[in-house]
């Protein structure tokens, strides 16, 4: 990359720091052999929720209680990838996709969260990562995105410590099943959400409302972190293995050191909770109060929590917006208590379907920081991507461009990172198809591909033809941007 990309990037931003390109000339190259995927999860688009051996997850047990899921929506049949992956596979090929995130259902694997392995589980994966290798795409394996078997949670569920030691089991079982052909490995896919949403505020499954279990949860995923790592390398020494932290570049609300020093303490917590134990064998300090004994950390853990992970995974949506609470809302709250900061959304980007702002530095801002505070570790982009509601036009196709410049803006801020030091590997856009968005339902679309879910008919949005070219010219093409 030539040494005037970050003026150049710089002009193509212009004075709107959340735009794309307006009138760039020039294509914007990417790194020799740079991993360009998408992502995806089990319960959002497999399906077969009770097939072939299939036990109840977390989620299956949530989305089946009346008022937790938007519309009733369930993930019984989702994008039905259980039986379509073939077909799914040839967009990825149309998609001229290099790597392909997805996840592997841990009940679909241990029906019991325990014990010996379900053969038609394994097989079904099996014939999963054959296919992508076949279709020559890198077959990059999450092992857990939050579809707990529901029989651990009834024995305690993430609070449990055993459930670390149960995580560690289950990893060792896919290892050997899928090692001699998957090289890179995604241990945890965002404790800080499925913790923080799914034990403290009840959002997403299993629904609990519980400041301690939350921080035992945190405690406890750590832990299977660490002992996960330790597992996987045993069965497949050369495997590459990391895990994909869900990061948001904090930034004070105001000039005031009351700001600033919230927004430090946010970072720490929304950032590097489940990051500095891995690397670094300790937590960072971001509580007000020492969190050890509330937490059940043990004599010894924090060794066990310590790895050196192989890689990074940043999944990154949006900036943070911080700021200190007042005195009163400590006394009230005690998650204030605890963390002191309060967490919001910037304003001054647009707005996707979601709500979410629209702002490309933050993918700028967040990667140089990892670079700079970690001695420049590999990071790959494990999620990046946006909800809009666009359907078929009278022309049958989908014109989605606000998702074109969305990526447009990001990948540009990726790219300037890069050419600044930063060795990032890969880039996956969530997501592959429209899916089931956890306690939204099926009301947001992230999808690259549109799926009708009556008939299950997908169609390539103009974002996914565009992306397509990208990553087939292993650049960011130079495009004006839709007024």
């Amino acid at each position: 990359m030539g040494t005037t990309l970050a003026a150049r990037l710089d002009a193509w931003r212009g004075t709107n720091p959340f735009s794309a390109a307006p009138n760039a000339s020039f294509p914007i190259a990417f790194p020799k052999d740079f991993w360009w995927g998408t992502a995806t999860a089990a319960y959002q688009i497999e399906g077969a929720w009770n097939e072939d051996g299939k036990s109840e997850s977390i989620w299956d047990r949530f989305a089946h209680t009346p008022g937790k899921i938007k519309n009733l929506d369930t993930g019984d049949v989702a994008c039905d990838h259980y039986h379509r992956y073939r077909e799914d596979i040839e967009l990825m090929r149309a998609l001229n996709l290099k790597s392909y995130r997805f996840s592997v259902s841990w009940p679909r694997i241990q029906p019991s969260g325990s014990g010996q392995p379900n053969p038609k589980g394994l097989d079904f994966y099996r014939r999963l990562v054959d296919a992508l290798l076949e279709a020559k795409i890198r077959p990059f394996l999450t092992l857990y995105h939050w579809d707990l078997p529901q029989a651990l949670e009834e024995a305690g569920g993430w609070p449990n410590r055993d459930t670390a030691d149960r995580f560690a089991d289950y990893v060792a079982i896919v290892a050997r099943a899928l090692g001699g052909r998957v090289s890179d490995w995604i241990l945890l896919n965002e404790a800080v959400v499925f913790t923080t949403d799914g034990y403290l505020n009840g959002k997403k499954a299993p629904g609990r409302k519980s400041l301690h279990a939350t921080l035992q949860a945190t405690h406890t995923a750590n832990l299977a972190q660490g002992k996960a790592f330790r597992a996987l390398k045993a069965e497949q020494s050369q495997a590459r293995a990391g895990s994909a932290f869900n990061m948001s570049p904090c930034e004070p609300a105001s000039a005031s050191e009351e700001d600033r020093l919230a927004a430090e303490r946010a970072h720490r917590y929304r950032n590097l909770w489940f990051l500095e134990p891995a690397l670094k064998g300790r937590y960072p300090d971001a509580l007000a109060v020492p969190p050890g004994y509330l937490m059940g950390v043990k004599s010894g853990d924090m060794e066990q929590t310590r790895v050196p992970l192989d890689f990074i995974g940043v999944n990154l949506y949006d900036r943070t917006v911080v700021s200190a609470p007042s005195a009163t809302e400590r006394l009230l709250n005690p998650q204030f208590w605890l963390l002191p900061a309060k967490l919001g959304q910037g304003t001054q980007g647009p707005r996707t379907a979601f709500d979410w702002e629209v702002w490309p530095k933050a993918m700028y801002d967040m990667v140089t920081r990892i670079t700079r505070d970690y001695g420049r570790p590999v990071i790959e982009i494990t999620e990046n991507g946006c909800s809009y509601e666009d359907a078929p036009g009278p022309d049958g196709q989908i014109h989605d461009r606000r998702r074109l410049d969305y990526h447009r803006g990001y990948l540009s801020e990726l790219a300037r990172a890069i050419h600044d030091g930063a060795d990032v590997r890969g880039y996956h856009a969530w997501s592959l198809m429209d899916n089931f968005e956890w306690e939204e339902g099926f009301s947001q679309r992230f999808g690259l591909v549109y799926v009708d879910f009556k008939t299950q008919k997908r169609i390539m949005k103009e974002s996914g033809q565009w992306y397509g070219r990208v990553a087939g010219e292993n650049a960011l093409p130079a495009e004006p941007r839709a007024r």
